[in-house]
């Protein structure tokens, strides 16, 4: 979401006939973030943040970024879907979407597991590694980058479950109709001329390709001028 973030300003530098934009970083948390926008301490959210309906009360989105889905990261050897780890403790970052489903999956199947919340992604992983929690969960694609981080990362997979559908999208401020055109124009532009290919592929690495979803997600949001 950063890199695309860098390409959107390049994109509103040209549509304001600038040589360039400078961007300015403002570091944000869970809890935080929609309040960075909506105290107009930052312009643009950009971070893998689901779009809601109750989220668009506080803030605007753009055109969807990408398309995911939450599932289980565990340890080998662990329990290789939800309901068998009733009982045990499932680490997930606390005040987003992916809690909120948690929550709801574990009561709506009836699981009793114990939920533990982490401040940051890298502090769930850690209880992982040092087996303080027996599976953590989140968005799939950002689980696939936990790992490379992970103190043993051989010792951990990702379960097959996709177990919710989360829709991303750049969050920014609410009733800027004319700044949001613009982003939505940046973003099209990004898509349509296959750029964002080239995004997915420094962020994923080369031998990744977008899924057939993620490709008509960028066909459908590549809007004509």
């Amino acid at each position: 979401m950063v890199d695309l973030c860098r390409a959107i300003a390049k994109k509103l530098a040209e549509q304001l006939n600038l040589p360039s934009l400078n961007a300015a970083y403002v570091s944000v948390t869970a809890g935080d973030r929609f309040d960075a926008i909506t105290q107009q301490r930052a312009d643009l959210l950009c971070e893998p943040t689901s779009i809601t309906l109750s989220r668009r009360q506080q803030v605007d989105f753009s055109i969807p970024t990408f398309l995911d889905g939450a599932g289980l990261l565990v340890r080998a050897g662990s329990p290789k879907n939800l309901r068998d780890l009733a009982g045990k403790k499932i680490g997930v970052l606390a005040g987003t979407t992916t809690e909120e489903a948690l929550r709801n999956t574990l009561k709506e199947a009836g699981i009793n597991s114990d939920v533990v919340t982490a401040k940051t992604h890298g502090e769930g992983l850690a209880m992982l590694d040092d087996g303080k929690i027996s599976a953590y969960f989140g968005d799939r694609s950002i689980l696939l980058f936990l790992v490379r981080d992970s103190k043993a990362p051989e010792k951990l997979r990702l379960a097959d479950d996709y177990l919710s559908v989360e829709p991303y999208a750049l969050a920014l401020p609410r009733g800027d109709s004319d700044f949001r055109l613009a982003v939505d124009r940046a973003l099209s532009h990004i898509y349509r001329s296959g750029e964002i290919v080239s995004i997915f592929e420094r962020t994923f690495g080369g031998k990744a390709k977008p899924s057939q979803i993620l490709q008509t997600l960028y066909l459908i949001s590549g809007l004509p001028d």
